[in-house]
């Protein structure tokens, strides 16, 4: 089953695309700082107003953790902050601050990855995650993020499991205009399949292909993952070209946990992480940037089309402790 949606021919026009262009880069940032508000909290209040010493250290080693940054980066990233505190003599918790932002930087900013969506024809890219992540929404963000650098998308509604699935990226298509490849029950492999050889007859540019979701606990449903990437590699040689899980920014050290598990069933290119709007879990990128580091290429802080946005480590690293850009 093929859903093909047109844009309205003014969508198409230049000045309507420039009237559909995200808000200004300082909305973004402010909806990043709202939104890492809980995370960064416990941070930014022990950071304030107090002496450098040894309670201080521990105060804020307690946050990290309660953030989800996890044990063993905690401590790797309080060692060295307390060694080069003390060589400077630090003492102004101010100071310090800026010194654990620097720290963050330095170890999230291998995870910064710059999405190349223009080096196969089609792109495809194949998105995985657990139920409730927020993988189809995204897929509809990540849809018109592509559409806004003016590339042409198919969608391909590979949960053939669940109606709600199918029907959201059928929205998705029919507001952005996009073409979907749907089937009522059936193989999820067989879906994608033809969406490939669709993309590649109609020279699209990028083609995401949704998956359902499943716990990686759910070894038959993991089979099924592997199985799909297998035949998207014989509908075109090279492909998948990206393989993205989507992880809920709330579920903190089980967002690891997930990485992990998929990445050995389905090797990952990618994150998008979802839904650090008010979530007190957002140290959880330190955990994956020292536990097992995979590019993370989006996160999300909001429900608006325009929320998902490429990670810039710095840019984080910056809402997170409140500090100036």
């Amino acid at each position: 089953m093929i859903f093909n949606f047109r844009k309205s021919p003014d969508s198409s026009h230049p000045s309507a695309l420039a009237e559909q262009t995200p808000p200004a880069k300082a909305g973004w940032l402010a909806r990043l700082g709202a939104g890492l508000k809980k995370s960064g909290i416990g941070l930014t209040e022990v950071l304030v107003g107090t002496r450098v010493d040894e309670a201080l250290f521990e105060r804020l080693e307690d946050a990290l953790i309660l953030s989800d940054a996890g044990v063993i980066a905690t401590q790797e990233l309080m060692a060295g902050l307390r060694s080069r505190a003390r060589f400077e003599g630090i003492a102004d918790a101010a100071e310090l601050k800026i010194m654990l932002g620097q720290a963050l930087l330095v170890r999230l900013k291998p995870l910064e990855k710059a999405f190349v969506p223009r080096r196969a024809k089609p792109l495809v890219v194949m998105m995985t995650g657990v139920n409730g992540a927020g993988k189809t929404t995204s897929i509809g963000k990540l849809a018109k993020h592509f559409q806004s650098q003016g590339l042409s998308v198919l969608l391909a509604a590979g949960d053939t499991f669940r109606a709600a699935a199918r029907e959201q990226l059928a929205v998705w298509g029919e507001r952005n205009g996009i073409a979907v490849i749907a089937q009522e029950g059936g193989d999820p492999s067989a879906v994608i399949f033809d969406a490939v050889g669709a993309a590649r007859a109609r020279a699209i540019d990028v083609m995401l292909a949704d998956t359902a979701g499943r716990l990686p606990t759910q070894q038959h449903l993991m089979e099924e993952l592997k199985k799909i990437r297998r035949v998207i590699g014989k509908a075109m040689a090279d492909a998948p070209h990206e393989v993205l899980l989507v992880v809920d920014g709330t579920t903190g050290q089980n967002a690891l946990a997930q990485v992990r598990a998929f990445d050995a069933a389905v090797g990952l290119t990618g994150l998008v992480v979802t839904k650090l709007d008010g979530s007190a879990k957002g140290g959880v990128l330190l955990a994956i940037a020292r536990e097992h580091p995979v590019p993370i290429y989006f996160v999300g802080v909001g429900e608006a089309i325009d929320d998902l946005q490429p990670f810039v480590a710095k840019e984080f690293v910056d809402a997170l402790l409140d500090l100036a850009p």
